[in-house]
């Protein structure tokens, strides 16, 4: 069955995976979404267990883009993409952590970021095109995107960060580059740089831009998330296993939903969230409230307070999600459900966590005194929510980013710096170069529009 892609927003015509990935967001603003999700058999999934992490990401991913992009290209891609270790350790009898910080970035953005610039650099050459991209970042996703894309031919990136929300070294990933990659900071949240970049897609003044996203709202970073659920669960003994997430703008989880979808027996998702409660209250009320602006927590690229990834999820649920917006584009109601999704399913498959930088700080604490491991903020979100969840049989907790990322913040908590990884220790003489901007959209689209 051929593989197309519609809008949750359900006003757009069907488009292919390469049309999906080059407009990035659907002209009704809506995130794209496959048709149809392919699934494996459980004697194929056991196959994993001898493959390296690139191999099982070509059988995942070749099952979207087979009938679009030939075996060899897909191959190079993953191949070139992923060379870098994906540990799974065992701490105990019910618990393994995954340990997605390995790249070159330190984050587990690198998984969706290598795949992405591959896959867009081949379309942008295929069709002899200049793509400028737009991504927002909270944290971790500017500089596993500043890396990846750095240099790659026909393209140019702008990255828009809060700037007061994020730590030195997350900053200087994407400040000290230059070349094709251009850092934006914005005197505001993640919300406002994520709501610069939507509102910039269908902006009809921007078109000569020829724009598109490398936020998780592009089908192409997702994708290729799902693959370290796959890997991970290779690891293990077989069985059913449960996922917590450390989550902000629900990419990670996404892709562990579509891994589910493709026949992973994943028995419960733990959302795991910092203080932006929003969704752990939604599962238990029925009723979304955005969270505009979001709370600045310790674990700041889960500062997000309305997660654009959570329409994907609804829509699959058998909802219909989306932001009410005027003529212009701005959004004067976020989060509005049109359709409810099936609640009695959702409460089945995930359950979620609200985490206090408190309980990150005695997490953190607790797991370098018992296990000698030092686990960085998001990733103690995700171990404290497991803890909180009781639940029975094996669960995998995503650890997301290398604690050398956050040394002001570990040092507080244990007193001493953590050990800083060679990529990142480069990074602290450079010279930063950067843009800064208000919070204002035509203050950014006129940045924009001076490229002409």
């Amino acid at each position: 069955m051929e593989i197309l892609y519609r809008s949750t927003n359900r006003k757009s015509n069907l488009v292919t995976f390469k049309q999906a990935v080059l407009k990035g967001q659907a002209p009704d603003y809506g995130l794209y979404i496959p048709t149809y999700i392919p699934s494996f058999e459980k004697k194929q999934i056991d196959s994993f267990k001898d493959k390296e992490y690139y191999e099982i990401a070509f059988s995942v991913l070749y099952k979207f883009l087979k009938d679009e992009i030939s075996d060899e290209i897909i191959y190079e891609i993953v191949k070139k993409a992923y060379n870098f270790e994906v540990p799974v350790k065992k701490i105990d009898s019910n618990l393994y952590i995954l340990f997605l910080d390995k790249g070159p970035s330190c984050s587990f953005k690198d998984f969706a970021a290598r795949f992405m610039a591959g896959i867009m650099e081949y379309f942008a050459n295929e069709d002899n095109i200049f793509l400028n991209v737009l991504v927002a970042t909270s944290g971790d996703t500017g500089g596993a995107i500043a890396n990846a894309f750095l240099e790659k031919k026909n393209i140019r990136v702008f990255i828009l960060f809060p700037k007061e929300e994020i730590t030195d070294i997350q900053r200087k990933q994407m400040t000290t580059l230059g070349k094709n990659i251009i850092p934006i900071g914005v005197n505001g949240t993640f919300d406002d740089c994520q709501g610069f970049v939507k509102r910039a897609f269908n902006d009809k003044d921007l078109k000569f831009l020829n724009l598109t996203s490398a936020n998780s709202i592009n089908i192409s970073r997702l994708l290729p998330q799902s693959v370290y659920y796959f890997y991970a669960y290779s690891k293990i003994e077989n069985g059913k296993v449960s996922f917590s997430v450390p989550s902000g703008n629900f990419g990670n989880l996404m892709g562990g939903v579509i891994a589910k979808r493709m026949g992973l027996p994943i028995e419960k998702f733990i959302v795991a969230v910092n203080e932006n409660d929003e969704f752990p209250k939604f599962l238990e009320t029925e009723i979304y409230k955005p969270l505009i602006p979001s709370k600045k927590c310790s674990s700041n690229a889960m500062n997000v307070g309305h997660p654009s990834n959570l329409a994907r999820l609804i829509d699959l649920y058998g909802g219909w999600m989306y932001d009410e917006r005027n003529h212009s584009g701005k959004v004067i109601k976020y989060g509005v459900i049109k359709i409810k999704p099936d609640m009695e399913k959702l409460k089945n498959d995930f359950i979620s966590f609200s985490i206090t930088d408190k309980e990150v700080e005695e997490t953190i604490k607790r797991y370098y005194n018992e296990y000698k491991i030092i686990i960085e903020p998001h990733g103690a979100v995700g171990i404290k929510a497991y803890e909180k969840a009781k639940i029975s049989g094996l669960t995998i907790s995503l650890e997301t980013a290398h604690p050398g990322k956050f040394p002001e913040v570990i040092k507080e908590i244990l007193g001493f710096e953590p050990e800083i990884p060679e990529s990142l220790k480069k990074l602290i003489k450079m010279k930063e170069n950067y843009f800064v901007i208000e919070k204002d959209y035509n203050e950014f689209k006129e940045f924009l529009r001076s490229l002409k």
